[in-house]
């Protein structure tokens, strides 16, 4: 049940952004309750970014309302910016300032006292694993405390509500890991959050509701488990033994699947939308014994956000952003 406005901390309707010729954002709608995940789910340049940006009050929409803590981000941008933190997609540190001057600088931006400031950047600073290094220079920091740093000057004014901005872009897998902790952790203290992501993993792992929008449009929008339902039935994968073979085994599946199937050539895996259990199992091995095609691997799972995309969008994620750094697979061509 979609929440009143009252009771949203965010609120948009009908938000449109050209630059030029492109419409960066095409009429999206967003609502995001108060002390929850929302995940706005798409690849690079599908409108995330220039979202948070109306939404933190950085842009002007050409078109569309929004509120944020119940204010009027157009007409009250600075009562806004009292209600928020924001983390982008790069960390925004001075390299040549130390982790606690870093936060210091910020803590004067907001015009702090300066106790509070202290006391705030020592309580940041343990929480993000950052007490050791906070007398160091933040350009000997690794990428991993980069980011931890920019999301604690986020947070020096105890934002109630807080947007991240493909937070763990670039990070390694641990790093990235440390990353969800912390979200985690500032949700389950009460913040709000409006995190941006093109990894379907993060959306699924962080996010209790989650947007899923495509070249500005809003093109679905529930939980992990709704996202997966609306995609309908089971997924079977095989990996085959040769590559060469991965488009016999493809046509091969066609008997047994209810939908195209996609080939991955990095990793010889051929994955085909399927429906009637277990048994599908056994007529896939049928048909592909029939054919000659040997196989290393074969599974039945359920649909993943990953499919989820492919089949909203008629594209892969990854085919228009960066692959998430926690995988090896890529979505590659698919079979008629």
């Amino acid at each position: 049940m979609t929440p009143s406005t009252a009771d949203a901390a965010i609120h948009a309707e009908g938000l449109v952004k050209h630059f030029g010729d492109v419409k960066a954002v095409d009429g999206l709608d967003l609502t995001v309750p108060y002390g929850t995940v929302v995940g706005l789910l798409g690849p690079n340049g599908a409108g995330k970014t220039t979202t948070v940006r109306i939404l933190a009050t950085l842009l002007r929409a050409d078109a569309g309302h929004a509120t944020v803590a119940g204010i009027d981000v157009a007409s009250k941008p600075d009562a806004v910016r009292r209600s928020i933190g924001l983390t982008g997609q790069y960390a925004a540190i001075d390299e040549y300032l130390t982790g606690r001057e870093n936060l210091d600088m910020v803590g004067r931006l907001y015009h702090l006292p300066s106790a509070y400031v202290k006391k705030r950047a020592d309580e940041l600073l343990e929480r993000f694993a950052l007490s050791d290094a906070a007398d160091r220079p933040a350009k000997t920091y690794s990428g991993g405390m980069r980011r931890r740093l920019d999301l604690s000057a986020s947070l020096m004014a105890t934002p109630a509500i807080l947007f991240l901005d493909e937070p763990t872009t670039g990070l390694d897998p641990r790093s990235r890991l440390q990353m969800w902790e912390v979200i985690n952790d500032l949700v389950a203290d009460g913040t709000t959050v409006l995190l941006t992501t093109q990894y379907l993993e993060e959306a699924d792992q962080l996010a209790q509701d989650i947007v899923v929008i495509d070249r500005g449009k809003v093109i679905a929008h529930g939980t992990s488990d709704e996202l997966k339902t609306q995609v309908g039935g089971d997924r079977l994968e095989i990996v085959v033994t040769a590559g060469s073979e991965l488009g016999a085994a493809a046509a091969s599946l066609r008997a047994v699947s209810d939908g195209d199937a996609t080939i991955d050539d990095d990793t010889r895996r051929v994955t085909a939308p399927v429906s009637g259990g277990s048994t599908v199992l056994v007529d896939a091995v049928r048909s592909l014994d029939a054919a000659g095609i040997k196989i290393d691997d074969l599974v039945l799972r359920r649909p993943t956000l990953d499919d989820v995309f492919l089949t909203l969008t008629g594209h892969a994620a990854e085919e228009v952003a960066a692959p998430a750094p926690t995988t090896g697979r890529r979505r590659g061509r698919k079979e008629a």
